[in-house]
């Protein structure tokens, strides 16, 4: 299926007001839930989703998706009410949870959402299945693939220097470097790439942030029975 574009355009805008309730809108609310659900997030969201809420949602799915290893499953069958504002956060939130090749799905949705989607054509972005929970957009899957992959190119060059880095200055073996570059990331919550590449700069005179210099430290003694002094990494 060809991706179509993630924001509504101006037409689809006319459809997404009409696919709205037709009824009197005075005081919007809103509720969500998430619950963690193996590796990934489900966000269950009642009440309305218009101009005044989309803030909320917006926030609340970032925290999900960043919180999640796959991506975010949304029941919105407790949506009463949903314009074009809370559509085009479902679109953005999609398109960032493709670029982290990750999945955003529908698993219900009330009325008015049902309504949007089909009169935007954009059911298919969400589609989920509940037979297998897999996701039956075949370009998707491609998609996400790709920026894995594309992912994995641009950050094994860094990692690859990061452990040398770390072998050459603490005489530590491949397989001891790159624990200890594992360790710094889950201690410090910080991507892997993101410590390989403070590490690397460390080299060229950038101090490391003072708590990777102390997981450093610490994921080094355990790595290792002789380090080197911590000082050597600042150059």
């Amino acid at each position: 299926m060809s991706e179509r574009a993630l924001s509504l355009t101006s037409g689809e805008a006319v459809a997404c007001a009409a696919g709205a309730s037709t009824s009197e809108h005075l005081q919007p609310w809103l509720q969500i839930e998430t619950y963690p659900e193996d590796d990934r997030v489900l966000v269950v969201v009642s009440g309305d989703l218009d101009i005044d809420t989309e803030q909320m949602l917006q926030s609340a799915l970032r925290d999900a998706l960043v919180g999640s290893v796959s991506g975010v499953d949304l029941d919105l069958g407790g949506v009463e009410f949903c314009d074009c504002s809370g559509l085009n956060v479902l679109l953005r939130m999609r398109r960032r949870a493709l670029a982290d090749g990750k999945t955003v799905g529908i698993r219900t949705a009330g009325a008015s959402v049902e309504r949007l989607l089909d009169l935007t054509h954009t059911r298919p972005l969400f589609a989920w299945t509940n037979e297998d929970a897999q996701y039956e957009d075949a370009d998707q899957d491609l998609r996400i693939e790709l920026l894995q992959l594309r992912q994995a190119m641009q950050t094994r060059p860094v990692i690859d220097l990061a452990r040398g880095v770390l072998m050459a200055t603490f005489a530590l073996s491949a397989e001891a470097s790159w624990k200890v570059l594992v360790t710094v990331s889950q201690r410090t919550n910080t991507k892997l790439r993101h410590v390989a590449q403070d590490l690397v700069n460390s080299v060229n005179g950038d101090p490391l942030p003072e708590p990777q210099q102390q997981q450093l430290a610490a994921a080094v003694a355990d790595h290792s029975t002789s380090p080197a002094p911590l000082s050597g990494v600042q150059g």
